[in-house]
């Protein structure tokens, strides 16, 4: 399986640490190619985006509905293996679950979790999509394709955005939404939860959620940054942190945190 990689490095001299930047359902590495990574990139931190299998550029699009969040992590460690340094790696909503299961038997210089789903698992979070969305969360379970989910650009920003995102750039991200993997969904439910006790070599990680997200709640956001014994941080911004008004202030964040790191190692 071929993952489809994007690496933007500083024009100047930089930190050995690198970045990998792990996408969620439906999106791809372009998520992170907007802002992320150039603006990495220029405050010296060399990143790496991953598009996970059956996403973006990478193998595995017809067996989409089949791959798990297990095969994810295979994703993210076959990066981290062909990287000169252990990275940093930051996850946004599902792909916070996938840092999350990969910090469960691998290396990383610390982790970043982006409005993702706390151990407890995501049928808190189904089950308010499901209220919300009932015949798209039906079309869902009948097909076994998250497609319905993010079938229209209203439901797009209703899911991922704040409310003056214009019409041009919804539209533009809206069109390069993808269809997610049933299995991974149910994996993210309640098959394959996160176990924050098995990680073996505990690392730095910053938790962060965002003030207007209509998927994670607060107090899901506190869960996750509870059962790494941190204090989490919320942002004025609405879930695709990456991407939303405020984007800079997420990065700013993380980039502060990766100093405080590269003091810390000093």
């Amino acid at each position: 399986m071929h993952i489809h990689k994007v690496s933007s490095h500083p024009p100047v001299a930089c930190d050995e640490t690198a970045v990998v930047f792990v996408h969620g359902a439906w999106h791809g590495e372009w998520c992170w190619s907007e802002h992320f990574l150039p603006y990495f990139a220029r405050h010296g931190y060399p990143g790496h985006a991953i598009d996970l299998r059956g996403h973006g550029q990478s193998d595995g699009a017809a067996s989409l509905r089949r791959h798990r969040i297990a095969d994810y992590v295979d994703d993210v460690r076959s990066v981290v293996d062909g990287l000169d340094h252990v990275p940093v790696l930051v996850g946004h909503s599902m792909g916070g679950v996938v840092v999350q299961k990969y910090l469960e038997t691998g290396p990383a210089t610390g982790a970043v979790l982006l409005a993702t789903l706390p151990p407890a698992g995501g049928l808190a979070v189904a089950a308010r999509l499901a209220r919300r969305y009932p015949f798209a969360m039906l079309k869902v379970l009948a097909t076994r394709s998250l497609r319905p989910l993010v079938a229209t650009p209203r439901r797009t920003r209703e899911l991922f955005f704040s409310e003056g995102i214009t019409h041009v750039r919804l539209r533009e991200h809206h069109n390069r939404l993808q269809d997610e993997s049933f299995r991974a969904f149910l994996d993210l439910i309640a098959f394959d939860r996160t176990h924050p006790e098995r990680i073996r070599v505990p690392v730095p990680v910053l938790v962060l959620g965002a003030h207007r997200d209509s998927i994670i709640t607060p107090a899901e956001v506190a869960a996750t940054a509870a059962a790494y014994r941190t204090t989490p941080t919320l942002l004025p911004t609405a879930h695709d942190m990456m991407l939303d008004d405020g984007w800079s202030e997420v990065a700013d964040h993380i980039i502060r945190w990766l100093a405080q790191i590269r003091t810390s190692r000093a």
